[in-house]
């Protein structure tokens, strides 16, 4: 989609992070942009510099896994600017802690939020993309976690695993369309998915400590972040790069070049495996 001006932008979990800096990319380039999110105060600081901006916008609150909530947010794009051309399936959420020690909730809402919220924004645009014919692109954030093991993040490892797959999936089913895919597969970015529980429901409850936290006490909980921010990739590097990403319908998006060695390694034991299984069964014949 090299002409880009002009064209809507649906994004969830858009008032912040990697969404806002899509957001902020996309309207430079003169589209004009949905920012969904599920926080109201992010939502109120995101219009404010929209508005500031004139650009052409709108912002709503949307809960990804609510499905009539995505169909009227969807319905409500298409009021304001006629049709959607992009979707950035791109709300997420983790929940940190070694396998053993999750819950049901903790499975449940990290996975409403990854996998389904992922599956609603396909599920609510595909066809409205398809029936206005002008082509279209989804970009799904996955996750270098998409494609290596993390310690310590399990559940959040298979839903970007899961993303990943209906990504490479999708690039191939909906070519015919004139719509193009990317994977979004960032390292770490200086977002708020690092304090995510701060969105966590109710009805679900859980461990409130921040993820990749729960090895220290409270008191360092802060220096920590903060630490961690700061050796993070800048989200505005991000948002160009999914732009850039949609022109040239580039799939695999890898904000992080120096994990392509970890990338190697897995596909190494990968290949290493196919021979020793090859000799196992011509040893015997089958």
């Amino acid at each position: 989609m090299q002409d880009v001006a002009g064209k809507v932008a649906f994004i969830t979990g858009g008032a912040s992070g990697m969404g806002l800096a899509m957001a902020r990319s996309f309207s430079r380039a003169g589209m004009k942009v949905v920012i969904a999110d599920v926080e109201e105060a992010a939502l109120a600081t995101v219009r404010a510099e929209f508005e500031a901006s004139n650009a052409e916008f709108l912002d709503l609150k949307v809960d990804v896994t609510d499905r009539d909530a995505m169909a009227a947010a969807a319905d409500a794009a298409e009021e304001r600017f006629g049709k959607v051309h992009v979707v950035c399936n791109n709300a997420g959420v983790v929940a940190g802690g070694t396998v053993d020690s999750h819950t049901y909730n903790d499975w449940d809402w990290v996975t409403r939020v990854n996998i389904d919220g992922v599956v609603n924004g396909i599920q609510t645009f595909v066809e409205r993309i398809k029936r206005h014919g002008e082509g279209g692109h989804f970009v799904n954030t996955a996750s270098m976690a998409g494609h290596i093991a993390v310690p310590a993040l399990g559940i959040y490892v298979m839903t970007k695993f899961a993303v990943v797959g209906i990504s490479e999936t999708m690039r191939t089913d909906l070519a015919p369309h004139n719509i193009g895919v990317s994977a979004l597969c960032p390292g770490v970015v200086n977002t708020n998915i690092f304090t995510s529980e701060r969105n966590r429901p109710e009805s679900l409850p859980g461990d409130a400590r921040p993820a990749l936290m729960r090895d220290a006490p409270p008191e360092e909980w802060d220096s920590r972040l903060e630490d961690l921010r700061h050796r993070s990739l800048d989200p505005a590097i991000v948002g160009d790069m999914v732009l850039h990403a949609i022109r040239e319908n580039e799939f695999y998006i890898f904000t992080h070049p120096e994990l392509k060695e970890m990338s190697d390694q897995r596909f190494e034991e990968m290949a290493g495996a196919f021979e020793r299984w090859a000799t196992y069964r011509e040893e015997r014949g089958v």
